[in-house]
C-alpha cells in the first residue's frame, strides 16, 4: 500500500484534498514533476475535477480514451499532471496551476490554448555529436542542432503534442513572471531587477513592491497565460 499511496494526513499542501476523509490517497507516478507540483490523473478526475464519482469510474473514463494529458492520450491513471500541463477529457479541456493559497487547480482553457505549453528552462547540455538538449521544468528534454540562446529561468513555448518551440520568453527586466512558491505564490508581476549571487545562496529577481528568489520565477508571455477563476 505504501509504495503507490501515502496517506492523506501527509500529502502535499499543494493538493486541495480534504485530509480526514480517507486514510489514503493515490502516488503520482515518478515524473518530471516535482511531487508538490502535481497530482495523479485518477484523483484529479474525481476528487477535484469531479467527473468521476469514484476510482473504478475514473478507470473506465480513462480506459474509455478520450482523456489527453499535453495532446497525447493517457490511461494510466498514476500519471502525474502537473503545473502547465494541458490536460483534456473528451472536447473540454484544462490548465493546471498554482492558486494564490498556493493549491493546485486545473482550470478551463479554450480549445486554441490546448495547442501549447509554457515550459520553464532549468538547463540544457551538450550530449554526443554536439548537439544541445535543453531541459525543461515538466522533465521532457528538447534536442537540438545548433546551441540556443537559451538561459537557465527563461521559458519557452512549445506546441502539442509535437513539441516544437514556437517562441522564446526571456527572464529580463520588463518580462511577466508568474510565482510559484514563496509568500506571493499564484500572483502575476512584472520583472523589475535581478540579482545573480556568486555564492551558494539563491539568486533573487525583484519586482514593484517584493522580491523572492529567482527559482519561483516562471517568465509567461502575457497574463491570460494563466486562467483565472471564472466569476460566478
Amino acid at each position: 500500500m505504501s509504495r503507490s499511496h501515502h496517506k492523506r494526513l501527509g500529502m502535499p499542501r499543494t493538493w486541495p484534498l480534504t485530509r480526514k476523509t480517507n486514510i489514503w490517497a493515490q502516488k503520482p507516478n515518478p515524473s518530471g514533476h516535482q511531487l508538490e507540483m502535481c497530482m495523479p490523473l485518477g484523483i484529479v478526475l474525481r476528487d477535484v475535477l469531479g467527473i468521476a464519482h469514484n476510482m473504478r469510474e475514473a478507470k473506465r473514463i480513462l480506459h474509455s480514451r478520450i482523456v489527453m494529458v499535453d495532446g497525447r492520450i493517457e490511461t494510466d491513471r498514476a500519471r502525474g499532471v502537473g503545473i502547465m500541463d494541458v490536460l483534456t477529457v473528451g472536447d473540454e479541456n484544462y490548465r493546471c496551476i498554482l492558486d494564490k493559497n498556493g493549491k493546485l487547480r486545473y482550470r478551463p482553457i479554450a480549445k486554441k490554448a490546448a495547442g501549447s505549453k509554457i515550459c520553464r528552462v532549468m538547463g540544457k547540455t551538450t550530449v554526443k555529436g554536439g548537439k544541445t538538449q535543453v531541459h525543461l521544468h515538466d522533465g521532457r528534454n528538447i534536442l537540438l542542432d545548433e546551441s540556443p540562446d537559451y538561459k537557465t529561468g527563461d521559458s519557452l513555448v512549445i506546441s502539442l503534442p509535437d513539441q516544437k518551440v514556437s517562441s522564446h520568453l526571456e527572464m529580463k527586466k520588463g518580462s511577466t513572471a508568474y510565482l510559484t512558491g514563496g509568500s506571493h505564490i499564484g500572483e502575476i508581476a512584472k520583472i523589475k531587477d535581478q540579482e545573480v549571487k556568486r555564492s551558494s545562496k539563491p539568486n533573487e529577481t525583484s519586482f514593484e513592491d517584493f522580491g523572492t528568489i529567482t527559482d519561483y520565477v516562471f517568465v509567461i508571455g502575457k497574463e491570460s497565460d494563466i486562467p483565472q477563476e471564472a466569476e460566478s
